[in-house]
């Protein structure tokens, strides 16, 4: 028989033993590791995050992704995409959420985005998805090793998604209304008498090439507000250059000129100059 003395000690080691046992564990990186890229595409912020594993010297579809069959577009869990508005997938309307992406690769790939966040190859359901389209991949001369999601293409309102792994590359386009909103926003506040809202509305009406006779009337408005800076000149020179005042576009360029000169702006200077004399062979 033991004594009380030997079981406590054999107990206190036991106890030990398991508890080292219980909290040793080595902690190592995930073969494909979790990543998340975010883009602002117009007002809309886009957020995807995807698993990515690594070709490891395979041939990745057709192999490790078969073709013409159901892909969580990614390693893991299906791949996640958010939207914080509404948007456009290839012309067709989203609402603001969070879905599973899968896709089918094959000659021609089918694109799904799937309400079931949840959802991966076994349970995912038809009846779940919000929206199915094709596109045809292409191919790229530089070996992709990680599979990588990308925003290209950038405009004010639109994105390009792309999928690359291997040689293969999928592209579609999203898109979130930019326009109108920023129409409304000018119908709302123009009645005011804030210099940035004039400045802000004209420089609109110019770079989507809308009514400039009103664009130069809000700009003027702005200048009556504030004293201008070289910029809203500048902004000013190009509205009136649209309206084909050349001679005032000018007056106007010089102006914006002196003072970026003052602002040590060799940039502004650089700019006015060549519009200077793109501007007085139009007279």
């Amino acid at each position: 028989m033991f004594s009380n003395n030997t079981v406590r000690t054999l107990l206190v080691c036991l106890l030990m033993v398991s508890g080292f046992a219980a909290s040793a564990q080595i902690d190592l990186p995930q073969p494909s590791p979790l990543g998340t890229v975010m883009q602002r595409v117009g007002f809309a912020d886009v957020t995807i995050a995807y698993s990515r594993p690594s070709a490891k010297d395979r041939v990745v579809f057709g192999d490790v992704v078969p073709m013409d069959k159901l892909w969580r577009t990614g390693a893991n869990a299906a791949t996640k995409v958010t939207f914080s508005k509404d948007v456009t997938i290839e012309g067709k309307p989203v609402k603001a959420g969070e879905y599973a992406l899968f896709t089918i690769p094959g000659k021609i790939w089918t694109i799904i985005l799937n309400s079931d966040t949840k959802a991966n190859t076994t349970s995912y359901k038809q009846e779940n998805d919000v929206l199915r389209f094709t596109v045809t991949p292409a191919m790229v001369p530089t070996n992709v090793e990680t599979f990588t999601i990308n925003f290209t293409n950038l405009t004010t309102s639109s994105a390009v998604i792309e999928l690359a792994w291997e040689k293969t590359t999928v592209r579609f386009k999203v898109e979130s209304e930019v326009d109108a909103v920023v129409m409304e926003q000018i119908k709302k506040q123009t009645a005011g008498v804030s210099a940035n809202v004039y400045f802000s509305s004209a420089r609109y009406y110019y770079d989507t090439n809308r009514d400039l006779a009103q664009a130069l009337k809000w700009i003027d408005m702005a200048f009556a507000s504030q004293e201008p800076t070289f910029w809203m000149l500048r902004q000013k020179a190009l509205i009136q250059a649209g309206l084909k005042d050349y001679k005032g576009a000018i007056a106007t360029a010089e102006l914006s000129t002196v003072k970026a000169k003052e602002a040590s702006n060799d940039e502004y200077v650089k700019m006015n100059d060549a519009s200077i004399a793109e501007w007085k062979k139009m007279k």
